[in-house]
């Protein structure tokens, strides 16, 4: 019989649950204005966007913040140092937005559930003194409901590619079946990248400009399902 405690892998499904709410669904990360501008920017390709964003944003920018603020533990004061060094990395506005929006929106959940130092971390976003970014409130938060920094990472990296998936099936771009075999791809990737070592002073980087460029345009858009 198995003495293993399933408690740590539920408390990971529950937070890896596309139900938790977390305000993710009104943002695309990119992927609606590079559709839209497919033609503009160049061939396109939904499961190589995917691992493009996962390779070149995910791994050295959202997952280093994640893997950052993790560490910082309870100490708020780094938090919020490492949540400003994401605001002044994220050159789009759209995308800075809605990383804002979402990490205040999941900071804004854990503080109603009673997650620790949740409600003290919104209070420093509301005076002004941090930014809630995403992936930071990842980092502090699912440290705080007790899952190790590879657990975390784990979910930060599959929820990226999942959020991206599901953006697509809203769009109509591909089906739930299509959906799940571009995940079954992204998942030995998406593990590979998490078993790369992060510094505690990892600098945080990417490079997807022509997302970048995407979502700029965006702005000045029509009618639009996501906000970026």
């Amino acid at each position: 019989m198995s003495t293993l405690d399933p408690s740590p892998l539920l408390v990971a499904l529950q937070h890896a649950d596309s139900q938790f709410p977390s305000g993710g669904f009104a943002f695309s990360q990119g992927l609606e204005a590079s559709a839209l501008l497919k033609e503009t920017l160049g061939g396109w390709d939904l499961a190589d966007f995917i691992l493009t964003q996962l390779g070149h944003r995910w791994a050295g920018a959202d997952r280093v913040a994640l893997i950052r603020a993790h560490r910082c533990g309870s100490e708020l004061a780094g938090v919020a140092e490492l949540d400003r060094e994401v605001e002044a990395s994220t050159f789009v506005d759209g995308l800075r937005a809605g990383s804002r929006r979402n990490g205040m929106a999941l900071l804004t959940t854990h503080a109603r559930i009673g997650t620790p130092k949740a409600s003290d971390y919104r209070a420093l976003v509301r005076e002004g003194s941090a930014c809630g970014h995403l992936a930071v409130m990842q980092g502090l938060l699912w440290r705080s409901v007790g899952l190790d920094e590879t657990a975390a990472a784990s979910i930060g990296g599959y929820q990226a590619a999942a959020s991206l998936a599901t953006a697509a099936i809203r769009l109509g771009l591909i089906g739930a079946i299509e959906a799940q075999a571009i995940l079954t791809v992204a998942l030995p990737v998406i593990a590979g990248i998490c078993r790369e070592p992060v510094a505690d002073d990892e600098p945080i980087r990417s490079f997807n400009p022509l997302t970048e460029i995407a979502v700029s345009f965006h702005r000045g858009g029509g009618q639009r399902l996501f906000s970026n």
